[in-house]
Formats: structure tokens, C-alpha cells, sequence
């Protein structure tokens, strides 16, 4: 493969890894509105919407393997098309966990006064962000960028601390909320874990750009 093809190829693949992290944030987005409006139809929107995410990722993936295959790669190409193969896995898991949100949402059934807190909506909407900018990272080989996204993941996990704290108060008070406040911490659990991904995207990031992975340093 010719090295402008090869490059043109490279763009598509930024294009590609672009649309599937808009797809997942809007996921986010969406579910955090469904559980905050208690909309079932919207939730069950989302989980639908999984399987496009799947696909981008296979897409992607393809589109990978075969820029590794047709042309041996400069180191640094080498850095973005496979820190892309690691980096699509968390983000198809972001995509999954927003719609095993909207699966309790759904099973939650939409009654009113079941929405989050706000130090649950806090935490969902800062990991969405975390998402956002790991994603921008990427795009922009933004090192910086990607270890703020790292370094703000103490705040997703202190919220969350937060919010157990809460809903464990909210069960001493009301036992009879106790399916309540295990739904909502299901939730935030797995708001963590989206923030927990958005790491994972920002140190491949940084392996992209840098050649080096979690804390490395150059010998």
C-alpha cells in the first residue's frame, strides 16, 4: 500500500474511532436522561442502540488488521492503529454498561421519585465527560489531555464513595426503599466503571503518542 493510501486509510480510521465515541457517549447521555426522566421507551432506545456500537467495533477492528497486514507501519503508526484495537474494547464496554443502565431503568418501571440523587447525576455526568475528553485525546494526540482524563478519575471515585455513603443512610432510614437503593448503586457502580474505561482509553492515549504505558518511564 502506497504511503498516502496508507495515510488516507489512518484518517479513516480517526473518522471511524470519532463516530463510535460520539455513539457511546450519546449512550451515556441518553441513559442518564432516562434514569434522571424515568423514561422506560428512552432506556430501551439505548439498549437497542448497543448492537450499532458492537458493530462499529468490528468495523474498526477490521480496519486495523488490515493496516497492520498491508504495509509494515513507522513505530508511531504502529502506537496509534494498535493502541486504537486496545482502545475500542473499552469503549464497546462503556457502550454495554449504558445499556445494562437502562436495563435497570427498565426494571425500575418508570415510577415516579425513583430518579438519582444529584451526587449520582454529579458522578454520571463527569464520567460522561471523562468519556468526551479521552475521546478528544485521541483524536488531537493530546497527552495532556489524557492524563487529566487519569487524574480526574479520584473524583468519579470519591463521588461514588459519596453516593453509597448516601444510599446506605437512605436504607437505614426507609428499609422499605432497600430495592431502591440497590438499583441506584447497580447504577453508580457502573458509572464507575465507565469512568474506569475512560482511563483505560486515556493511558493507550498516551502509549499512542508516547511509547510508554501506565507510569512507564524511557530507560
Amino acid at each position: 500500500m502506497p504511503r498516502r493510501s496508507f495515510d488516507e486509510k489512518l484518517e479513516e480510521l480517526t473518522q471511524e474511532m470519532t463516530q463510535m465515541g460520539a455513539m457511546i457517549e450519546n449512550a451515556i447521555e441518553m441513559a442518564l436522561r432516562a434514569l434522571t426522566c424515568n423514561d422506560v421507551r428512552l432506556a430501551q432506545e439505548v439498549m437497542r442502540g448497543d448492537a450499532e456500537v458492537d458493530h462499529k467495533e468490528r468495523g474498526i477492528e477490521t480496519l486495523c488488521l488490515r493496516l497492520l497486514l498491508t504495509q509494515q507501519p513507522l513505530a508511531r503508526d504502529l502506537r496509534k492503529v494498535s493502541s486504537a484495537l486496545k482502545m475500542i474494547g473499552d469503549m464497546e464496554r462503556v457502550g454495554d454498561q449504558a445499556a445494562d443502565i437502562c436495563e435497570i431503568v427498565t426494571v425500575m418501571g418508570g415510577e415516579p421519585g425513583r430518579g438519582p440523587s444529584q451526587l449520582l447525576s454529579d458522578m454520571a455526568r463527569h464520567t460522561a465527560d471523562m468519556v468526551h475528553r479521552a475521546i478528544d485525546a485521541y483524536v488531537a494526540g493530546d497527552v495532556h489531555l489524557a492524563r487529566e482524563v487519569m487524574a480526574f478519575d479520584d473524583v468519579v471515585d470519591d463521588l461514588f464513595a459519596r453516593v453509597k455513603d448516601e444510599l446506605i443512610a437512605l436504607l437505614s432510614a426507609e428499609p422499605s426503599q432497600g430495592q431502591l437503593a440497590l438499583d441506584l448503586l447497580m447504577i453508580a457502580k457502573y458509572f464507575e466503571r465507565i469512568g474506569d474505561h475512560a482511563v483505560n482509553i486515556s493511558e493507550w492515549v498516551e502509549f499512542s503518542v508516547t511509547g510508554l504505558y501506565k507510569g512507564e518511564s524511557l530507560p
